[in-house]
C-alpha cells in the first residue's frame, strides 16, 4: 500500500509523523493509499524551503514567471483525464464532474498568465513641483492553501497560479480525505523545473493546519471549508499577523416565480442540488416557490427520481456517493430532523443500494417539502443530496426569508420578469447571484464572492482579488532636482 509523502524543497520526503490513515474510495471502501497526519516539523521544513525559494522567485521577472504557467496549462490539459479519474476514485464524484472541475482549474491558470498586466501599478507625475508618486505591487512571501475534500483538483487553483505569478512561494495542504489528486498534480508540476522551494506540499490534518496558522514565515493563508473551521482559521491566522481569506459554508436558496419556465428550471435546479452529491458550497439547497407550485413540484420530483446514482466511473451515472460513512449518517440524521420538524418526504433517498457497491456511502436524491422556515433544517448546511422545498406567497416574503439566514454564499432566482430579477439582484444578501442560473460560479476573471458567515476576510479567491491578496502595495514618492545632475 502506497504511503504518501510530502514535497519539500524540490523532492519527495517522508513525513515526520508516524500516524497514517487510510485514503478510501467512498463508492466501495477500497483503501487507495495511506496518508500521514503530519506535524509541525513537516510545516517547519516546508516553510524554510519556501522562504529560501522565495528569495530567488520574487526577483524573477513576472514575464518569466508566467512562462511556467503557460507550460502548466498544457500539462494539466494533457493529463486532465488521468487527474479526473483520481478525483472520482477518492472523492466519489462522477468522471464528468471531475473533468469539469479540471476545466475550472485550468481556467484560473490561464487567467493568471495575464499577470504582467494584472500586477501593474499606478503613476502620477508632478503631484507637487518636481515630485512624482507611484505605487508598485510586490509579493508577500511564502503563502499556503488549506484545501477541502469536495474539489480536490480545482480549489487550490483559485489561489496557486496567482500566488506564483505574483512572485510568492507556496505550500499546499490538501484534505487528508482526498490527498491523491494534489499529490499527482504536484508530481506533474515537477516537469516545470521550478526553483527549489517555490512549490511545496505537506500532508496532514488539524496539527498541520495549526502549524501553518502559527508559523511566522507564512504570510498569507487561503482556506475553503465549513464556516466553523473558516472562522477558526481566520481568527487564529490573523491573530498571528497573516493575511487570511477563509471561505465557509452555505445554505443556498433558489426562488422560483410563477412565470419561470418549468422544464428548464426544474432541470437546472436538479443539477444544482444533486451535482457532486450536494457536496459543494454552491449547491442549491432550499427551493422556494412563490405562488402556484404544483407543476414545478411535480417536475422536480420526477427529475429527482430519474437521476441515476452509482460509481462515478460507470456509464450513465449522474451522482456519486458522499465522502464518508460519517457524512452519510449525518445527512440521514438531518433528514430525520426535517421530518421530526414537520416536513414531508416526497422522494426518499436514504439507504440507497447500488448493485456491486453495497458498501458505498450512497444517498439517492431526496426531497423534503414544507419544512418550517424557523426550524433547524432550514438553517443548517446539509452538504448532501437533499432538496428542501418550501412554498411562500410573495417575492417580498421570499427575499426576507433569504436575508434572515446566516449564510450568504449564493442566491438564485428563476423568472421571466426583468423587474423582479433586478429587484432580487439588488436586495438579496449573497455574494454570488444567479438569475436563471442554478450554480452561480464565477469564472476566473471574477472573485469567488461570499457574504456573512460564508466568508471571513476581505479579498476572495480568483481574479483581481487574488492579485491584491498575494501582493502588498508600496508607494514611492520621489524628487530629482536638475541641480543634482550638474554634479556628474
Amino acid at each position: 500500500m502506497e504511503k504518501l509523502q510530502n514535497y519539500i524543497n524540490g523532492r519527495w520526503v517522508d513525513s515526520h509523523s508516524d500516524n497514517y490513515v487510510d485514503v478510501v474510495n467512498p463508492a466501495n471502501q477500497e483503501v487507495l493509499a495511506k496518508v500521514p497526519y503530519g506535524n509541525a516539523q513537516d510545516v517547519a521544513d516546508a516553510a524554510a524551503a519556501a522562504q529560501e525559494g522565495f528569495q530567488e522567485w520574487r526577483n524573477t521577472p513576472v514575464s518569466k514567471r508566467v512562462q511556467y504557467l503557460f507550460k502548466l496549462k498544457t500539462i494539466l490539459e494533457d493529463n486532465a483525464d488521468d487527474i479526473a479519474r483520481t478525483i472520482t476514485l477518492e472523492s466519489g464524484k462522477t468522471f464528468i464532474e471531475a473533468k469539469a472541475e479540471m476545466v475550472r482549474a485550468i481556467e484560473n491558470v490561464e487567467n493568471a498568465c495575464g499577470m504582467p498586466t494584472l500586477i501593474q501599478g499606478e503613476f502620477s507625475e508632478d503631484i507637487a513641483k518636481g515630485i512624482d508618486e507611484y505605487m508598485i505591487r510586490q509579493p508577500l512571501g511564502p503563502c499556503a492553501c488549506i484545501a477541502p475534500f469536495n474539489f480536490p483538483g480545482m480549489i487550490t487553483f483559485w489561489f496557486l497560479p496567482y500566488a506564483l505569478a505574483c512572485g510568492n512561494s507556496y505550500i499546499i495542504k490538501p484534505s487528508e480525505k482526498v490527498p491523491l489528486t494534489m499529490t499527482k498534480i504536484v508530481g506533474l508540476m515537477e516537469q516545470l523545473d521550478l526553483p527549489k522551494g517555490v512549490l511545496n506540499l505537506v500532508q496532514g490534518a488539524r496539527e498541520t493546519v495549526d502549524a501553518i496558522l502559527e508559523h511566522p514565515v507564512i504570510k498569507g493563508i487561503s482556506f475553503v471549508g465549513s464556516s466553523n473551521v473558516a472562522r477558526y482559521v481566520y481568527a487564529k491566522g490573523s491573530a498571528n499577523g497573516k493575511r487570511v481569506q477563509a471561505q465557509g459554508g452555505a445554505k443556498n436558496p433558489v426562488i422560483v416565480l410563477p412565470d419561470a419556465d418549468i422544464d428548464m428550471t426544474s432541470q437546472i435546479v436538479i443539477d444544482s442540488v444533486y451535482g457532486c452529491a450536494g457536496q459543494r458550497c454552491l449547491a442549491a439547497s432550499t427551493i422556494i416557490t412563490v405562488g402556484e407550485h404544483k407543476d414545478i413540484t411535480e417536475s422536480l420530483v420526477e427529475s429527482a427520481r430519474n437521476r441515476k446514482t452509482g460509481f462515478g466511473l460507470d456509464s450513465d451515472v449522474l451522482m456519486g456517493p458522499v465522502i464518508t460513512a460519517e457524512s452519510k449518517n449525518r445527512v440521514h440524521s438531518l433528514i430525520d430532523k426535517g421530518l421530526h420538524e414537520g416536513g414531508r418526504l416526497l422522494v426518499d433517498g436514504r439507504n440507497a443500494k447500488i448493485d456491486g457497491y453495497e458498501n458505498g456511502n450512497f444517498i439517492a436524491p431526496t426531497i423534503i417539502e414544507d419544512i418550517p422556515l424557523d426550524g433547524e433544517l432550514a438553517a443548517t448546511e446539509i452538504f448532501g443530496p437533499v432538496l428542501s422545498l418550501v412554498h411562500i406567497n410573495t417575492i417580498e416574503e421570499a427575499i426576507r426569508f433569504i436575508n434572515s439566514g446566516k449564510y450568504g454564499n449564493m442566491a438564485c432566482i428563476f423568472t421571466s420578469s426583468g423587474l423582479n430579477a433586478r429587484r432580487f439582484r439588488h436586495e438579496a444578501e449573497a455574494g454570488n447571484i444567479g438569475i436563471n442560473i442554478g450554480v452561480a460560479a464565477p469564472v476566473a476573471q471574477f472573485p469567488f464572492s461570499g457574504w456573512k458567515d460564508s466568508f471571513y476576510g476581505d479579498l476572495h479567491g480568483q481574479g483581481k482579488h487574488a492579485v491584491e491578496f498575494f501582493t502588498q502595495t508600496k508607494v514611492v514618492i520621489e524628487r530629482w532636482l536638475k541641480e543634482w545632475n550638474r554634479k556628474f
